[in-house]
C-alpha cells in the first residue's frame, strides 16, 4: 500500500490551493489537498468520484460546474484554474458558420485538451434537459451552471440584427429550462450588450421573469467594458448573475469595489510585446500557437504593408502613390463620400498603447477587422489574439487556423472567468477575494496591476 504524502510534500504541491486558503478558509485547503491525494491515491479518486455533489469544508465551498454552449473552454477556464471548483460536465454543438452544419467547429477538441473533459455534442435548441443531464451523468445539481448563448442574433455589428430577431437568441429563454432541471445555486451568462439594451431584449427580460417568479432566483443583469476588470481589449459585454434566493446577489462591480488596474496593463503592448516577430505563414519554434495565417494574394499583402504602422487604416492609403491599386472600389467610393463606412477598421492595425478592439469571432483574416499586428505585416497570432481576449500563455487550440481563431473570438474570457469563478466562491461563503485571488495566474495581467482607489 502506498504511503500518503507528507504534510511538506501537501503544501508544495498544493501552493495555489494553500494561498488561496489564506482567506477562503480551511476548507481550500482541504480541498486541494484532496486534489493532490487524488493524483497519488487511486482509493482517494474512488471517493471523490462517487458524488459530486457541492462539498462544504468551514466558510469554503467545492462546487461543481456544468458549462452549457462551452465552445473551446473560455468561460470553464477560469473556474478549471480557481481551487474552489471542479468542471463536471460541459455541451456545445460545435457549429462553425450557420451553412456548415453541426460538428464543424472542432471546438469540443479543444475544450478536451485544456480541461480534460470532452462535452457533449449536442444541439442545445431541441435537446431535453432531462436527456441533456443523462448524457452528461449528472445526478446531483451542479453549484455553478454556466450558460453563454451565442451573441451573433443579438451583436450590433449585423444589420440585420435590428431590424429581424434572429432565431439563435430563443436560446436565452430556453436557459429557464436547463435552470429548473439542473437546480444550480448560481447562474452566470455572458452575451452582447444587446442581450440587456438592444431591440430584442424581450428574451431578456423573459429570462429574467422566470428565473424571479417561477424559480426563486434573484437576478441581476449589467453592461460592462472588460478592459475595466484587466483584459486587454475594449469589450463591451453583459453579464448575467443570478442566485438561489437566501444566497446573497454579487457582481463584478463587488468584486472590484476599491480598486482599479492600471490603464498600462490593458495595452496591447503590455500583453504581446514580447513575443517573438512573426512572418504571415509563420510559425514559431518555441509555441505551435504562434502562428499566423500565409496572405497570399499579392495586392493584400502590398495593401497591409503601405498602412501605417501603429494604429493605421485603409483611409490613410488615400494619399498614398499607388492608392489607385491599393484600394478597392468600395474603399475608393467611401473616400469619395467622405464615408468611412460601418466597418472602418477592416486592414487596420492595433495601436500598440490602447487596448485591442472587440476580437469577434471572424477574425482570421486582415479584412475582417482592426486584427493586424502593430507593426508587423501580418494577423496578429493565434497566441497574441488568445492573450488579448484573456487565454492563458500555454493554452492550446485544435483544428484548422481558422477555427482556431474562432475558439478565441467566441470565447468569455478566461481572465474575466476566474474572476467570475473568485466571486460565485464569495457568493457561496468563502471570504471576499482580493487581487491577489481573483487575477488569474498565467496570464499578462498581475495583482500588482490592480491599485486600490
Amino acid at each position: 500500500m502506498s504511503q500518503p504524502p507528507s504534510c511538506c510534500q501537501l503544501w508544495s504541491e498544493s501552493a495555489r490551493g494553500f494561498k488561496a486558503a489564506g482567506t477562503g478558509g480551511a476548507g481550500c485547503c482541504l480541498l486541494s489537498v484532496a486534489r493532490v491525494c487524488q493524483k497519488k491515491l487511486p482509493w482517494v479518486s474512488a471517493v471523490l468520484s462517487q458524488d459530486v455533489r457541492p462539498l462544504v469544508y468551514g466558510n469554503c465551498m467545492a462546487g461543481s460546474v456544468v458549462d452549457l454552449f462551452s465552445g473551446g473552454g473560455g468561460a470553464s477556464t477560469g473556474f478549471h484554474a480557481h481551487p474552489d471548483f471542479q468542471i463536471v460536465g460541459a455541451a456545445d454543438a460545435q457549429l462553425g458558420k450557420p451553412s456548415s452544419g453541426n460538428g464543424t467547429l472542432d471546438c469540443n477538441a479543444t475544450y478536451l485538451l485544456n480541461i480534460g473533459i470532452e462535452p457533449v455534442e449536442a444541439d442545445l435548441g431541441s435537446i431535453d434537459p432531462s436527456a441533456l443531464a443523462e448524457k452528461l451523468g449528472i445526478k446531483d445539481s451542479p453549484t455553478v451552471l454556466i450558460a453563454c448563448p451565442p451573441c451573433t442574433g443579438f451583436s450590433r455589428t449585423l444589420a440585420k440584427n435590428h431590424l429581424e430577431d434572429d432565431h439563435r437568441n430563443s436560446l436565452v429563454g430556453k436557459t429557464v429550462d436547463f435552470v429548473a432541471e439542473f437546480e444550480p445555486q448560481i447562474l452566470i451568462m455572458e452575451n452582447a450588450r444587446e442581450l440587456v439594451m438592444g431591440r430584442f431584449n424581450v428574451h431578456l427580460a423573459s429570462l429574467v421573469e422566470d428565473l424571479q417568479h417561477r424559480l426563486g432566483y434573484e437576478v441581476k443583469p449589467e453592461i460592462h467594458f472588460l478592459n475595466r476588470f484587466g483584459l486587454p481589449q475594449k469589450r463591451e459585454r453583459a453579464v448575467l448573475i443570478a442566485v438561489k434566493r437566501g444566497l446573497p446577489l454579487r457582481t463584478l462591480d463587488d468584486l472590484w469595489e476599491g480598486y482599479t488596474v492600471d490603464p498600462k496593463a490593458t495595452h496591447v503592448r503590455r500583453a504581446i510585446w514580447e513575443l517573438p516577430a512573426l512572418k504571415a505563414g509563420g510559425a514559431s519554434t518555441a509555441d505551435p500557437m504562434h502562428i499566423a495565417p500565409a496572405i497570399r494574394d499579392k495586392v493584400v499583402f502590398e495593401r497591409l504593408n503601405a498602412i501605417p504602422a501603429d494604429g493605421g487604416s485603409w483611409f490613410d492609403l488615400a494619399t498614398h502613390p499607388e492608392a489607385s491599386q491599393l484600394l478597392t472600389p468600395t474603399m475608393r467610393d467611401r473616400l469619395a463620400k467622405d464615408d468611412l463606412g460601418s466597418h472602418p477598421d477592416v486592414y487596420g492595425r492595433m495601436w500598440w498603447d490602447r487596448p485591442a478592439p472587440t476580437i469577434k469571432r471572424e477574425c482570421s483574416h486582415v479584412g475582417n477587422g482592426r486584427y493586424s499586428h502593430p507593426e508587423q505585416d501580418r494577423l496578429c497570432s493565434v497566441r497574441e489574439l488568445a492573450i488579448l481576449n484573456g487565454f492563458p500563455a500555454n493554452y492550446t487550440f485544435a483544428g484548422s487556423i481558422n477555427n482556431m481563431y474562432r475558439h478565441i473570438g467566441d470565447a468569455v474570457p478566461p481572465l474575466i472567468s476566474f474572476q467570475l469563478a473568485a466571486l460565485a466562491s464569495w457568493i457561496l461563503g468563502g471570504a471576499q477575494p482580493n487581487p491577489d485571488n481573483f487575477i488569474m495566474p498565467n496570464t499578462h495581467l498581475r495583482p500588482s496591476d490592480v491599485v486600490r482607489i
